[in-house]
């Protein structure tokens, strides 16, 4: 039983797809299948395409293992895979490769060479190769269809509150932590300066509430513990009050303090609390973050 898509943010509408998969594979007594690519095909496609990307391939693999599939399959997407034809690849990738009994896709599915296989075309192959087919209808809500391309539009405006009911949970950014300018510390609100993954779907700038985790089971020197999560204020933007340049994602971890350069940490975006602001006093811009920090406290507060 496989199921193929890019699956990046693994949100509700490919929930759908791997629940039919999986359900499909039980009955048959087969390994469930997620076929996915890397890179991205737009950026093979048409190179400097690539979409912010929602979910890295390994956070992928693990809310797909939720789901219940048993192989996460990660098909190198290239110029020569982009080639083939939607016989060739029925043929070569499904049927000599992964031996498809079934193949679940989405009604929207394209294959092949210039997109020219789809669904009806897939169906057809089947026929010939011994497989059958599966086509999920698009899932949404609020006369919304849920799609990696809507999330990541709700995400670059800074609504993560949509982002998350489309996802089924908060919108995630991963990245390692690295030394910033300490302007945080000078202000009384050390920050973990998080540098994440080329390409990965960043929110609008401004301030919002998150959980903050350190991923892996690594030593961390101080009160934040590997694995637990964290409420936090994380600052997104080019921190315009000292005429700031570079956009950086700094994570304010309320309560606990650790010495967390290095660490590869996890911040899911939970609500956006305010629009990033140039403020005329140091004086003024402590005020804001402290009240920042108090709406942060209440509204991950009310989550638990």
């Amino acid at each position: 039983m496989v199921t193929i898509g890019v699956f990046d943010g693994v949100h509700r509408g490919h929930a759908q797809l791997i629940s039919a998969a999986t359900t499909a594979a039980r009955e048959r007594g087969v390994p469930s299948v997620l076929m996915t690519f890397d890179p991205h095909p737009a950026e093979v496609v048409r190179p400097g395409s690539h979409p912010p990307q929602l979910t890295t391939l390994t956070r992928r693999a693990e809310l797909a293992e939720e789901l219940g599939i048993d192989v996460f399959c990660v098909m190198p997407f290239t110029p020569e895979l982009a080639s083939r034809s939607p016989k060739d690849f029925a043929h070569d990738v499904l049927v000599e490769s992964l031996h498809a009994a079934d193949v679940v896709v989405g009604a929207n599915f394209t294959f092949g060479k210039k997109a020219a296989g789809d669904v009806a075309k897939l169906t057809e192959l089947g026929a010939k190769f011994g497989f059958e087919v599966q086509a999920i209808s698009l899932f949404g809500e609020h006369a919304v269809t849920f799609s990696s391309t809507y999330i990541r539009s709700c995400v670059a405006a800074g609504d993560v509150d949509a982002a998350a009911e489309a996802l089924g949970r908060p919108h995630r950014v991963e990245g390692v932590v690295v030394r910033g300018d300490g302007r945080g510390r000078e202000l009384g609100f050390p920050t973990a300066n998080v540098a994440p993954p080329m390409y990965a779907a960043i929110p609008a700038d401004g301030v919002y509430a998150a959980w903050f985790t350190v991923l892996g089971a690594g030593p961390v020197v101080g009160q934040v513990a590997p694995g637990e999560r964290y409420q936090a204020a994380v600052s997104v933007g080019t921190n315009p009050t000292f005429s700031g340049r570079t956009r950086t994602v700094e994570a304010f971890v309320l309560d606990a303090s650790a010495d967390l350069y290095g660490q590869h940490v996890a911040v899911d975006f939970v609500s956006r609390i305010r629009a990033m602001e140039a403020y005329s006093s140091v004086d003024a811009l402590i005020d804001a973050i402290a009240a920042d920090v108090d709406k942060t406290r209440a509204i991950l507060t009310a989550e638990q």
